[in-house]
C-alpha cells in the first residue's frame, strides 16, 4: 500500500512553491528577514510533504490551480492583443452606432418635414435604413458564424 500524502517525498518543484509562499509572506510583512532565511533553508532541506507543511503551517496560503502563474501586483497590465477578430468586432460596433445615429437623424428630419407639411410625407428614410441595415446585418451574421460555441 502507498504512503500517505504527508509521508511522501517532496520534489524540487514543491520546495520552490513553498519558498514562493514564504517570499510572498515576507513581502506582506508576515515574516522578518531572519525568519524568511531560516524557513527557506528549512524548506530546501525538507524531505516530505509533512516537512513542507510544517514550514508554512502558520501562514495564510492562497491556493491556486496548478500551472497558473500570478501576475505581480506591481507589474503593468499587459496591452490587449489586437487580433483580427477584435478589430473586426470594434469596426462592426462602430458601424452599428453610426448606422443608428444616421437612421435616427433621418427619421427626425422626416418627422419634422411631415409635421411641417401637414401630413405624412413619403417614407424616404427606408432607403437609408434598409440597404445599409441589410449590409450590416449580413456582416454581423458572417462575423458571428465564425464564433466557436461555448462549451456546455
Amino acid at each position: 500500500m502507498g504512503a500517505e500524502r504527508f509521508e511522501m517525498r517532496a520534489s524540487d518543484a514543491d520546495r520552490d512553491r513553498v519558498a514562493e509562499i514564504l517570499r510572498d509572506a515576507h513581502g506582506e510583512g508576515r515574516l522578518s528577514q531572519d525568519e524568511l532565511l531560516l524557513r527557506v533553508e528549512t524548506t530546501y532541506a525538507a524531505k516530505t510533504y509533512q516537512d513542507l507543511d510544517r514550514v508554512i503551517a502558520d501562514l495564510p496560503v492562497r491556493r491556486q490551480p496548478a500551472g497558473i502563474m500570478p501576475r505581480p501586483l506591481s507589474a503593468p497590465r499587459p496591452a490587449p492583443r489586437r487580433t483580427g477578430r477584435r478589430i473586426a468586432r470594434g469596426l462592426l460596433t462602430g458601424a452599428w452606432w453610426f448606422y443608428g445615429f444616421v437612421v435616427a437623424l433621418n427619421l427626425m428630419v422626416w418627422m419634422l418635414v411631415s409635421i411641417g407639411g401637414g401630413g405624412p410625407e413619403y417614407f424616404w428614410p427606408m432607403w437609408v435604413a434598409g440597404p445599409w441595415g441589410l449590409l450590416l446585418g449580413g456582416l454581423e451574421m458572417a462575423y458571428r458564424s465564425r464564433e466557436t460555441p461555448a462549451p456546455r
